[in-house]
């Protein structure tokens, strides 16, 4: 199973209080993601994706249950290894970009490299390239559009060449057309590097592109 899949979880609770009250957003949650796989995961508004994605990559810990890498639970690390497992293997796409203000598009892209110091501006530059951006390196992200930024957030999360990348309603806040784009850019970039891709979605159209479609839904998740 590990070789296949790699990213595994099993059990998996999380629970958040509300005053008084308690909402259970995952609910003994199972699933196993392939190793070059395009998984998407669906569900309603506050059903949890974006807190099981986060847990998948290392960013939440749940209340019970394991995520495992490679047969390890990740869980069980010390935080630095965490944190370099999630710097080094793990790709982030938000919503909301998440870029640094101060930073040009081209330095944004190489901040994961430098925390593992391995910086190298022409790798950067390459994958700005890539995606559509080789002429806005130096731009920064109030001078670049929703798509430009989501571009700049994508050439990013692959600068370490991760083997699992996660993707959190990316289109989320782009108009429909530019939406499209950003997908057919994962998808192609996906394509070309053979990683492990997790997309969190509320749009049919997105989910119904999965190769392995979930379905989040009262804390379970399902295959559709």
């Amino acid at each position: 199973m590990t070789a296949d899949f790699p990213l595994t979880c099993s059990a998996l609770e999380k629970t958040f209080r509300l005053g008084s009250e308690q909402l259970h957003i995952l609910s003994g949650l199972d699933a196993a993601f392939p190793r070059t796989g395009l998984n998407t995961i669906q569900g309603a508004s506050g059903s949890g994706k974006s807190t099981l994605l986060q847990i998948l990559g290392g960013l939440e810990r749940p209340d019970g249950g394991e995520v495992r890498w490679e047969g390890e639970a990740i869980y069980g690390w010390s935080r630095s290894r965490l944190a370099q497992w999630r710097n080094l293997t793990v790709g982030f796409v938000f919503q909301s970009y998440h870029l640094f203000p101060e930073l040009s598009a081209l330095e944004n892209v190489e901040f994961p490299a430098r925390l593992a110091r391995q910086s190298d501006p022409e790798v950067g530059a390459h994958l700005l390239d890539q995606v559509g951006l080789g002429s806005r390196l130096h731009h920064r992200p109030t001078e670049l559009s929703g798509g430009e930024q989501q571009r700049v957030a994508i050439a990013r999360a692959l600068r370490n060449n991760p083997a699992l990348l996660l993707a959190d309603e990316p289109t989320g806040n782009l108009d429909a057309a530019t939406g499209r784009e950003i997908v057919d850019l994962l998808l192609r970039l996906h394509a070309e590097r053979g990683n492990c891709l997790v997309i969190v979605t509320h749009d049919n159209g997105i989910a119904a592109l999965g190769e392995r479609i979930y379905r989040l839904e009262q804390g379970i998740l399902s295959l559709s």
